[in-house]
């Protein structure tokens, strides 16, 4: 049997995993609309085009 205060750590711990995780997917998100809004729009689509080919999308 679990005492209570086992139970609190084991919650605090996954809380602080789930906030470490919110933080880097923001992180992550803020950088890629960064650099998005910095990059020309031919060099986006291109990315895009060589990515589609690499996977074996066809994109014509």
């Amino acid at each position: 049997m679990k005492t209570e205060a086992q139970v609190a750590v084991k919650s605090q711990a996954l809380v602080g995993s789930n906030v470490l995780a919110i933080a880097f997917a923001a992180f992550v998100g803020v950088g890629l609309i960064a650099i998005a809004g910095h990059v020309q729009a031919t060099t986006l689509h291109d990315a895009a085009h060589d990515v589609r080919h690499a996977t074996g999308f066809p994109c014509h």
